[in-house]
């Protein structure tokens, strides 16, 4: 009996610190007004991925939940995040995870507005993507430590594609796209700080045309003379 208790001590521990290499979570964030990312965790083990499908405390919302609490504690606290279209976040067939959502706030990402020429431009922060999770009651993720090379250090794929993969030999193999809006310009990097600018939006320049003014001081001198009028 101490035998198979012993073995049954090592099977747990393998599997709370070893994942098959061909194990992968790639992470894909997209960059607007607010950032859209999906984890997709793939080829799991099948042992693994039957033990996160029945872990009840494991779902759609624990990896923002976990997201937000980890910011918080670093006193971030103007954030939030809501569901993406995808609610099935299982793949029993492919033994993989998908989980979608929006984070926003601007404690992640703000604007600022060029009173000239009515670009904006936004700063994005990412020290969202340092948290851990438990996807079991003994095995947990720790992106804070897969992902801590700051973004300036990254690869860029393309203009508004930055990249980082972190292989380890018969550990698990992360990948993260982060991408910013395709009308991107003047970006820069400054740690985990993302800046760009982007083209001047059409309620912008309207908010700061003098035809608004215009406009308002007509449709109130219109109400005047009906209201004389009326009486």
């Amino acid at each position: 009996m101490r035998k198979i208790a012993c073995a049954n001590l090592i099977t747990i521990l393998i599997l709370s610190i070893v994942l098959p290499v061909n194990a992968s979570i790639t992470t894909e964030a997209r960059v607007d007004d607010s950032i859209f990312i999906t984890y997709n965790f793939e080829n799991l083990d099948q042992t693994l991925y039957n033990q996160i499908e029945a872990n009840t405390q494991f779902n759609i919302t624990t990896i923002p939940e976990t997201i937000l609490k980890s910011m918080q504690q670093k006193d971030h606290d103007l954030i939030s995040w809501w569901l993406g279209p995808e609610t099935n976040i299982y793949d029993a067939a492919n033994r993989a995870i998908q989980i979608s959502f929006f984070l926003g706030g601007s404690d992640i990402i703000s604007f600022t507005i060029n009173g000239t020429t009515m670009k904006r431009t936004y700063q994005v922060k990412t020290e969202w993507r340092k948290f851990q999770v438990d996807l079991t009651g003994n095995f947990s993720v720790d992106f804070a430590e897969h992902l801590s090379k700051p973004v300036e250090e990254w690869q860029k794929t393309n203009a508004t594609t930055f990249y980082y993969e972190n292989k380890q030999t018969g550990m698990l193999d992360m990948f993260f796209y982060l991408v910013l809006p395709a009308s991107a310009s003047s970006i820069r990097v400054q740690g985990d700080t993302i800046f760009y600018d982007t083209p001047p939006r059409f309620e912008d320049q309207l908010l700061n045309s003098p035809f608004l003014i215009l406009g308002v001081l007509a449709v109130a001198l219109v109400i005047v003379l009906i209201y004389r009028k009326a009486r």
